[in-house]
């Protein structure tokens, strides 16, 4: 049956190329068309659920950031990926898909708030979990595991805290993820990296 829906799917827009690297059914699609991509598979193959809507940073010059989206078919239980490159990696944007799931509206913001992409048309682009004069975007790969001290966003809660925005001790990460095995399967782990109030960060050598 995947085998099917792939052909008719490549047929339909021969531009689409197969990742090879996924345990499920995935294709990079080109920024131009990838709404088109979505609502068909959307209507005409069954995948109807937005399990996921996330973001990649490369960490490159060129093609830096990719959104993912993650279909669930909910009859046939089998998941599709669509891997979109933003064009611009110095001010990544794209059209946003909260017309086609509403519930990608919170997925969006989540993504703007922690890699700085925008998404067009979205009904409220604003941060989700950060205070929205925050001047960094925490997942992407140039920010540190541990963080940044940053400001309070206003005078009161600055007086009251007394202190600023320090970088967090990293207990239990970093974390990884495995590969090679179902989605389901693929929960993060924890490297033995990890440093608290006390064992404390390790010294570069």
């Amino acid at each position: 049956m995947l085998e099917e829906q792939k052909t008719e799917l490549l047929s339909r827009f021969p531009d689409l190329t197969e990742r090879k690297d996924c345990t499920y059914l995935a294709f990079n699609v080109a920024e131009s068309q990838f709404k088109k991509v979505l609502q068909a598979l959307r209507d005409d193959f069954g995948y109807s659920f937005l399990s996921n809507l996330t973001a990649v940073d490369w960490d490159s010059a060129e093609n830096r950031f990719s959104v993912v989206y993650i279909l669930f078919n909910m009859t046939s239980s089998n998941y599709v990926g669509v891997n979109v490159v933003c064009a611009d990696s110095e001010n990544p944007a794209i059209a946003t898909v909260s017309d086609l799931w509403p519930a990608a509206d919170w997925h969006e913001r989540e993504v703007y708030d922690l890699f700085g992409i925008t998404f067009t048309g979205h009904p409220d682009m604003r941060r989700i979990l950060m205070w929205d004069s925050y001047p960094y975007h925490p997942l992407r790969k140039d920010f540190p595991l541990a963080g940044k001290p940053t400001d309070f966003p206003s005078d009161d809660v600055r007086e009251r805290m007394g202190t600023t925005v320090l970088p967090a001790p990293m207990a239990g990460g970093p974390f990884t993820a495995g590969t090679g095995c179902s989605m389901h399967k693929m929960e993060p782990h924890a490297k033995d990296q990890s440093w608290n109030e006390k064992k404390t960060k390790p010294t570069a050598e």
